[in-house]
């Protein structure tokens, strides 16, 4: 059994080892314009970002979800794919709300009603800015970015780690956002929109894969949380 453990964390360290260096070198192309060559590196960073929540025995909710977002991540490369892309994306959504609803979100934002409030009130200031831009895109965009806002609503009801997670996907799909409605631009603007939904991601799928109880003694003796994998046993 002891083994099987060490084993088990053993994979799960290499996994999360190689998704980070496939963020750097993702990051890096996208910097220096390398497409397509990016292409390849964004379609491996879901994956093995699924891989490890698997190996940390992970939720199947969070799993689909970023499996989904894979699927997003692949459409959206392909010309003609924008809409299947986001629909994609919006099932990833689902599962993350279904998940952190599941897990008591309403309960703790009914103790925090400024969250839902704050959250509602930026989707109508962005949908109102991006509106006139976004031409036959604007139904398909605003229900996204209501289903985009729920995740980082109820991310935000399970502490400051997920919270962050779902506020950084809002802001990586809100530069996307202003692309599409031709809007002015940040400096390294590509780079930002990747930069942020890699952090949204890892955060979302660290936080959930932190809360998770060990299911077993010596699984105690290492640090809990995202930091765990990379600090190994104390």
């Amino acid at each position: 059994m002891q083994n099987d453990v060490l084993r088990a964390g053993a994979l799960s360290r290499a996994v999360l080892a190689a998704f980070w260096v496939c963020c750097a070198v993702h990051l890096a192309l996208v910097a220096a314009g390398a497409a397509p060559l990016d292409s390849v590196t964004k379609a491996l960073l879901m994956p093995l970002l699924a891989a490890w929540v698997l190996a940390r025995r992970g939720p199947r909710p969070l799993v689909a979800a970023l499996l989904l977002s894979w699927g997003g991540d692949v459409a959206l490369e392909v010309d003609g794919l924008f809409l299947p892309g986001m629909a994609l994306f919006a099932a990833a959504h689902v599962s993350y709300v279904t998940y952190f609803v599941r897990e008591g979100a309403l309960d703790a934002l009914r103790r925090r009603p400024v969250v839902p409030v704050v959250y509602a009130a930026l989707w109508v200031v962005l949908i109102l800015v991006l509106w006139p831009g976004l031409g036959d895109l604007r139904l398909p965009v605003a229900a996204y970015s209501l289903l985009l806002t729920a995740t980082a609503v109820t991310a935000a009801g399970h502490g400051r780690w997920i919270g962050a997670g779902g506020a950084l996907f809002l802001l990586s799909d809100t530069l996307i956002a202003f692309e599409l409605a031709d809007l002015p631009r940040l400096p390294a603007h590509g780079f930002l929109i990747m930069a942020t939904y890699i952090a949204a991601q890892y955060l979302l799928a660290s936080g959930v894969v932190g809360r998770l109880r060990p299911r077993n003694p010596s699984a105690r003796n290492e640090r809990p949380g995202p930091l765990g994998e990379v600090l190994g046993p104390v």
